[in-house]
C-alpha cells in the first residue's frame, strides 16, 4: 500500500506520487481481472467437457455403422445375417418431433402470451405453479396417462397417442420460456404502439413477438431436445415397428425406442447398431437446432425494434 504523498511535498513529488498509486490499483485490479477470467474459463471448459466426451463415445461406438442402407432400410432381426437398419425408426421420430410439435407449439407459445401480457392475480399465479410442476412431472406418467386417455379409449396404439404424450412435455416449456422471453422486451416498445394508435393484440403479434424471437426459438429447441430423446412415452404410445410409416392410427417405431431394444441385445451386431441409431439421434437434433436457428434467426432478431413499431403503426393508419 503506497501511502498518500506528504502536505509539504512538491507538486512533481505528489504527481509522482499519485502515478505510483495508481498503477498500484490498475495493476492489482488487473491481476484479480486474470485470475477471474481463467476461473470462469476453466469451469466453461468443466461444463463442456462431458459433452464433448459423450460426443466423441458416438461418433467412436457408431461411426462404422453409417452408411446409406442403414438410414433408409427396415431393421433386419439380430443373428438372421440382414443387416440392421433403422430407416423406420429415423422416420417415425421425424414424423412425432413435427406432429407433437404442431399439438404442444402452438398451446405453449399463447400460453406464454397470457402469462406475460395478460397474467395478473391468483389465476395467473396457479397457472405459473401449474406450468413449473407440470415442466417437473416424470415423462412415465405422462406416457401412461396417454395410454389410459387414448391407446385404451381407441383399443390400439398409434402415432396420436405419442405425439400427444410428447407435447404434454413441450408446452410447458415453451411457455415458461416464451413469458420470460416477452418480459425482458422493454416496455417503452408497447407504450410507442399504444401511442400510435395500434391496438392490443397488433402491438403483441407485431412488435413483441419479433423483438422476443431468439427467447422463443431458444425455448422451442429446448424443448424439441427434451422430447426427441424421450423413451418411456413411447413404450405406452407408439408401442414400436420395423415398418415404415402407415398411418396415424398405426404404431411406429422411433430412434429413441430402437436404441432401447438394441441395447438389451447380447450380440455385437445389435450393440453397434444402437451406437449408430444414438449417433443418428444426436445429429438429427443437430440439424434442427441449425435450421432452425437459421431460419428463423437470420433477420437479426431484436435489431430495427423502433422500425417494426413505425411499419405496424403506418399499416393501421392504412387501414
Amino acid at each position: 500500500m503506497i501511502p498518500p504523498p506528504a502536505v509539504g511535498a512538491s507538486r512533481g513529488e505528489k504527481r509522482a506520487r499519485y502515478r505510483a498509486m495508481f498503477k498500484a490499483n490498475v495493476g492489482r485490479r488487473l491481476a484479480v481481472d486474470r485470475v477471474m477470467t481463467g476461473v470462469v474459463m476453466s469451469c466453461a471448459l468443466l461444463a463442456i467437457a462431458p459433452l464433448v466426451w459423450i460426443l466423441a463415445t458416438l461418433f467412436a461406438g457408431g461411426a462404422e455403422a453409417l452408411s446409406w442402407q442403414f438410414l433408409t432400410e427396415t431393421p433386419g432381426a439380430v443373428g438372421s445375417g440382414v443387416p440392421l437398419a433403422v430407416g423406420p425408426a429415423l422416420q417415425g421420430t421425424v414424423i412425432i418431433i413435427g406432429l407433437s410439435s404442431a399439438l404442444g407449439l402452438p398451446v405453449g407459445v399463447m400460453g406464454g402470451v397470457y402469462l406475460a401480457e395478460f397474467g395478473r392475480g391468483r389465476l395467473a399465479r396457479q397457472v405459473r405453479f401449474f406450468m413449473d410442476v407440470f415442466m417437473e412431472f416424470p415423462s412415465i406418467i405422462l406416457g401412461i396417462f396417454a395410454f389410459l386417455a387414448i391407446v385404451l379409449l381407441l383399443g390400439h396404439f398409434s402415432l396420436w397417442a405419442g405425439a400427444f404424450a410428447l407435447s404434454l412435455i413441450m408446452f410447458p416449456i415453451v411457455a415458461r420460456s416464451t413469458e420470460e422471453a416477452m418480459k425482458m422486451v422493454p416496455r417503452s416498445l408497447r407504450e410507442a404502439g399504444a401511442a400510435l394508435g395500434l391496438r392490443e393484440w397488433v402491438v403483441i403479434t407485431r412488435v413483441v413477438l419479433p423483438a422476443a424471437k431468439r427467447g422463443i426459438v431458444t425455448g422451442v429447441l429446448l424443448s424439441i431436445s427434451r422430447v426427441g430423446g424421450e423413451t418411456a412415452p413411447l413404450i405406452m404410445t407408439v408401442l414400436g415397428s420395423s415398418q415404415f410409416f402407415a398411418g396415424l392410427d398405426s404404431p411406429m417405431d422411433a430412434l429413441p425406442l430402437r436404441v432401447w431394444r438394441l441395447s438389451l441385445q447380447p450380440y455385437d451386431e445389435a450393440r453397434l447398431a444402437g451406437w449408430g441409431a444414438a449417433l443418428v439421434l444426436v445429429l438429427l437434433i443437430l440439424a434442427i437446432h441449425v435450421g432452425v436457428r437459421f431460419w428463423f434467426l437470420r433477420g437479426g432478431g431484436g435489431k430495427g425494434l423502433m422500425s417494426r413499431v413505425s411499419a405496424a403503426g403506418a399499416a393501421e393508419w392504412r387501414r
